[in-house]
């Protein structure tokens, strides 16, 4: 069974992260959740089959607070700016799994790449670290770094465009 915490930790990461529906099963304990407005979390313990009827389980629900989104001016001018660039002619790097966004190798050193460096196909450009596995993107094309689209540190989504590229 999940220790309180470690289901706070499920509840947050599901918030912030894109998905609707989540749900775990693990050693007849299962937890679902879903986004609809609020985010709640039922956990129930599962009874093995038994030849006798087995009594109904009793869901424990815990809603987590609903956080409102906080969107600065200067935030939402910067997507605008984004959708108003033409990035048909860019290659974009995408991230290949769900993890956090590392720019560097450690936080003293120099981050892999910053706009306008130069990359080949086999370039690392930076880090997604997921389940405590530091997994190095390399840029796939050989170009110039037109810009970073995320920050050191952030969550990325399989798929989410990490760099803009200027193929050569």
């Amino acid at each position: 069974m999940l220790k309180v915490q470690e289901i706070r930790e499920l509840i947050k990461l599901v918030d912030q992260s894109s998905i609707d529906e989540f749900s775990y099963e693990y050693e007849g304990s299962k937890i679902k959740m879903k986004k609809h407005g609020e985010v709640k979390s039922v956990v129930e313990h599962v009874q093995q089959a038994a030849p006798a009827p087995a009594p109904q389980p009793v869901p424990a629900v815990q809603e987590a607070p609903r956080l409102e989104p906080k969107v600065e001016a200067a935030a939402v001018q910067e997507v605008k700016q984004e959708e108003a660039q033409d990035t048909s002619d860019l290659h974009k790097i995408v991230s290949p799994m769900v993890g956090t966004f590392y720019a560097s190798s450690s936080p003293e050193a120099d981050a892999y790449v910053k706009a306008g460096s130069k990359v080949s196909k086999d370039s690392v450009v930076c880090i997604v670290e997921a389940m405590k596995l530091f997994n190095e993107i390399e840029a796939e094309v050989n170009g110039e770094i037109v810009e970073i689209l995320v920050k050191d540190g952030q969550l990325v989504e399989y798929g989410q465009p990490l760099f803009l590229v200027k193929p050569e």
